[in-house]
C-alpha cells in the first residue's frame, strides 16, 4: 500500500516537472511581453 501511493507521487511529479518545462516557453512570452509594456511608458 505504501510503496504504491510512493509510486503514485513519483509519477505526478514527474508529470508536474514535465508540464512545467512545456509552458516555460509560454512563461518566457508572458514576461517579455508585460516588460514591453512596462517599459513603453
Amino acid at each position: 500500500m505504501n510503496t504504491f501511493i510512493i509510486s503514485l507521487m513519483v509519477i505526478f511529479g514527474i508529470i508536474g516537472l514535465y508540464a512545467i518545462l512545456r509552458n516555460l516557453d509560454i512563461i518566457k512570452i508572458i514576461l517579455i511581453y508585460w516588460k514591453d509594456l512596462i517599459f513603453r511608458k
